[in-house]
């Protein structure tokens, strides 16, 4: 379990993150939600440690990772996986050197045991046969399973996500979706998915916070999503269903254009 704790963050001397307190699940998929600018994404680079917090406590059990030292943190860090918005491959490196790569820089696994958790990661992803195809040879859709495979490979406690729908058609998001879910629930993994995509929130969101001008301003379920009175949730789920209609709608459209044209 992850625990924040009155979390603060200023830029600047701009208050990005104020005094948010959540906990976080394992076995769950947990969402933070929010528009732009909202803090969602310091408060996931917070958590993982890419942003040093001004005050509060980050809990990873009854370790309290933001005051720990520098060998309690590298040891934190390996249990982590990190799914990133556009797959953060390595360009030059093959599926199989990619998913390998945190293999090479953490353990003392042999050449054939790792070739073997490899193969099977991408297989949990569904990838077969793409072992020496590069990311440019790759569609959307397997940039982010091969991200996934990496994030699992060290059969991590903890699973972070930023937008790992984004630049995804509507079939394929639902599957990176599911995936994510499943593997979450298959290994009792503590999953935390930053997103604005108002589908996956509904489909998979175990418990949701929504972070609005930097503060906790809600947290339930997708259930209660659909029964709450909080006014700003309620204008953040139309504004992205509206942004999602007219996303779909420009598609169509490019569509018909393309068709037109030929």
């Amino acid at each position: 379990m992850i625990q924040a704790i009155d979390v603060c963050k200023s830029f600047d001397g701009r208050l990005v993150l104020d005094n948010i307190s959540a906990q976080f699940e394992p076995g769950k998929t947990n969402l933070i939600i929010g528009q732009s600018g909202s803090g969602k994404t310091v408060l996931l680079k917070s958590l993982v440690g890419l942003h040093q917090i001004d005050s509060g406590r980050i809990m990873y059990g009854d370790i309290c990772f933001n005051q720990s030292s520098l060998k309690e943190k590298r040891q934190i860090r390996q249990e982590m996986g990190m799914i990133f918005q556009g797959g953060a491959l390595l360009d030059a490196s093959t599926v199989e050197e990619n998913v390998r790569f945190p293999l090479d820089l953490f353990t003392d696994m042999s050449t054939k045991e790792k070739k073997e958790r490899v193969e099977f990661c991408l297989c949990r992803v569904n990838i077969q046969d793409a072992n020496t195809k590069f990311p440019s040879e790759l569609s959307g859709g397997m940039v982010k399973r091969v991200a996934i495979a990496r994030a699992i490979v060290m059969n991590p406690k903890y699973l972070f996500c930023d937008e790992p729908n984004s630049g995804l058609d509507p079939k394929t998001s639902v599957m990176i979706d599911n995936l994510i879910k499943e593997i979450t629930e298959e290994y009792n993994i503590t999953t935390i998915v930053n997103t604005h995509d108002m589908n996956s929130v509904m489909e998979i969101g175990d418990t949701i916070i929504f972070i609005h001008h930097g503060k906790k301003w809600w947290q339930g379920t997708k259930d209660d999503i659909l029964h709450s009175d909080n006014k700003e949730l309620e204008r953040f789920v139309f504004a992205s269903a509206m942004a999602k209609k007219v996303k779909s709608a420009t598609c169509v459209q490019h569509i018909n254009a393309t068709d037109v044209g030929k």
